[in-house]
């Protein structure tokens, strides 16, 4: 029988005491709030000229909670706000579980991003359909509810397709590119939309969700190591480049080991073997 990721961590934390000691400890009191900032430079096929060296931002899971605090979501809007990169993507999973007591703490600990081009984003698999993408448009984020918008970015039109993490269809995922003529980027949380991503045979994809693994043991790896294409960092399926970011916050278990919290900055680049 497959062993999920929820049951696995959920068993960590019905063993908390072990968790605890040592690196455990370290993971709860430090190693969680270690943000890092992944500066990155993708090979991106079919990159328009003008797009050479365009930066985006892309923070994820920030899973505003009684362990994750305003100190931590305000600190990582610093540290991407003094990258001043040209776009910004969220990927989703503001909170936990929908969690309503803090909707609004994370749109507005969100609030001050900002970018020449634009901030947008979309829901992860622990967003409700409607509170938290409304307070995170009140901030002046552009939510991409399974749509897509056009923006024109040094005269050259980039197409951004942001997915739910329940759409997962190929079919419905394709209806959202359909008429798209830009350079064509696809938002989705879950990193496992990779396949359809390639299928349309879209350029870019920037997603969340693994967190990186969160908790990833020496000699072991991470524990869903093998659910996902790539659990942090960018992945290639033919002509989509993907990359995945490990995200702000934590989930089930406040505690990292050996898996810090990130924002990336991701800069753009024509892939020098595409023919």
């Amino acid at each position: 029988m497959a062993v999920t990721r929820r049951a696995i961590l959920n068993g960590l934390l019905g063993t908390g005491a072990t968790l605890l000691g040592g690196a455990g400890a370290y993971g709860f009191l430090y190693s969680r709030h270690q943000l890092e900032v992944t500066r990155a430079t993708l090979p991106v096929m079919k990159l328009p000229p003008s797009l050479n060296g365009l930066r985006i931002g892309l923070m994820t899971d920030v899973h505003r909670s009684l362990w994750v605090t305003d100190d931590d979501v305000r600190q990582a809007v610093a540290m991407l706000m003094r990258e001043a990169p040209d776009v910004i993507v969220l990927g989703g999973d503001y909170v936990t579980w929908g969690d309503r007591d803090y909707v609004r703490a994370a749109a507005e600990a969100l609030s001050p991003l900002r970018a020449p081009f634009g901030v947008f984003g979309i829901l992860g698999n622990h967003d409700d359909d409607r509170d938290m993408p409304a307070a995170l448009a009140a901030k002046g984020v552009q939510m991409l509810k399974d749509a897509r918008t056009t923006v024109s970015v040094r005269g050259e039109a980039i197409d951004f397709i942001g997915i739910r993490y329940w759409t997962k269809r190929g079919s419905d995922i394709a209806s959202f590119v359909r008429g798209a003529t830009g350079f064509r980027v696809l938002l989705a949380h879950d990193p496992r939309r990779l396949a359809e991503a390639a299928a349309l045979k879209i350029s870019l994809m920037l997603s969340g969700h693994t967190h990186g693994g969160q908790i990833v043991l020496p000699g072991l790896g991470a524990i869903t190591k093998q659910k996902f294409p790539v659990l942090s960092g960018t992945a290639r399926r033919g002509q989509t480049t993907m990359f995945v970011s490990r995200g702000v916050g934590t989930v089930y278990v406040p505690v990292r080991i050996n898996c810090p919290p990130e924002i990336a900055i991701l800069t753009l680049m024509p892939d020098p073997q595409a023919t």
